[in-house]
Order: C-alpha cells, then sequence, then structure tokens
C-alpha cells in the first residue's frame, strides 16, 4: 500500500479518538505519538500509536485495527467464534452463527465489532454486525460482514 499523506494528530484529535475507543470498546490508548496515514488506491485511514498501525477508520469511525485489538483486548463489541470458524475468519470470510461461541450484549445492528477467537482469545478481525448481540450464537445465517483480518494489506502494513 502506497502512502499518500501522514501527520502527526493535534492533542484535541488524540483525545477525541482516545474517547471515542473508550466508549466504545472500554479500552484506553496509551501512546506517545500519533501520526494519521491516508493510502492511495484505498479508502483506509490508519493512526499508528508509536509507530504501530493500532486503530484505522471504517467509514469514518475509528476502531481498533486487529493489532490495536490485540494490543488492547476490548471487552465490549466483542464476537467470539469456536476453533472450526478460524481459519475462514483469518481468510476474510464473514462470520456465520455456527462459528459463533459467544457475543458481548453491547452490540447493535452496524456496530463495528472485534472477532476474537476462544481458545487464547487472540483477535482476528474487524467486522460490521448485521444483528444485535444476543442473536449472534445460532444454526444459520451470516452474521458479521469482515472488514480487516489477519493477513490482509492493512494487517501487513509496517508504519
Amino acid at each position: 500500500m502506497q502512502v499518500k499523506s501522514r501527520h502527526h494528530l493535534r492533542s484535541d484529535a488524540v483525545s477525541e479518538l482516545e474517547d471515542a475507543l473508550t466508549d466504545g470498546l472500554g479500552v484506553v490508548p496509551d501512546g506517545d505519538a500519533y501520526e494519521r496515514v491516508e493510502f492511495e488506491e484505498t479508502d483506509w485511514e490508519v493512526v499508528l500509536i508509536d509507530g504501530e498501525p493500532q486503530v484505522a477508520y471504517f467509514d469514518d469511525e475509528p476502531f481498533l485495527t486487529v493489532r490495536g485489538a490485540n494490543a488492547y483486548e476490548p471487552d465490549r463489541r466483542v464476537v467470539t467464534v469456536d476453533t472450526g470458524a478460524i481459519s475462514f475468519v483469518s481468510d476474510g470470510a464473514d462470520v456465520m452463527r455456527p462459528g459463533i461461541t459467544e457475543a458481548t450484549e453491547d452490540i447493535e445492528p452496524d456496530d463495528l465489532v472485534v472477532i476474537a477467537e476462544e481458545t487464547h482469545g487472540k483477535m482476528l478481525a474487524i467486522g460490521r454486525a448485521r444483528v444485535n448481540g444476543e442473536e449472534m450464537v445460532g444454526d444459520e445465517g451470516k452474521v458479521v460482514d469482515s472488514l480487516h483480518h489477519v493477513g490482509d494489506d492493512l494487517y501487513e502494513f509496517a508504519g
């Protein structure tokens, strides 16, 4: 991915970003340097925290990247999948009900969510919920659209 521009965030922009992540995910980012990066040929914008791509903007909404989710381990908006779903989710597949073991109750349709695996709690992907958290576990149907996953261009980007 070719970098189009990069600039350091002002303190008020850092505060807004931190507040959004704290309110939405229950995490408090901790860094000394916050730098926003825009790319050529993609709509992704990333915020590097101390040089690591830990936040991305999805439809103008700041949210943790997979790397950020693994660094800060959110306790809100989390969908947990079983071991059988790991390879599919890690390859960018949308999440289906049969692979989900649990989901936090704070999830609403269209919310951004973190997808974690049940055994070690590692974060695998970021997606957009189609249903409420209470409706995620079940026998059939797609419930989360994948937006970013382990191994994609955003995950591989090194500041």
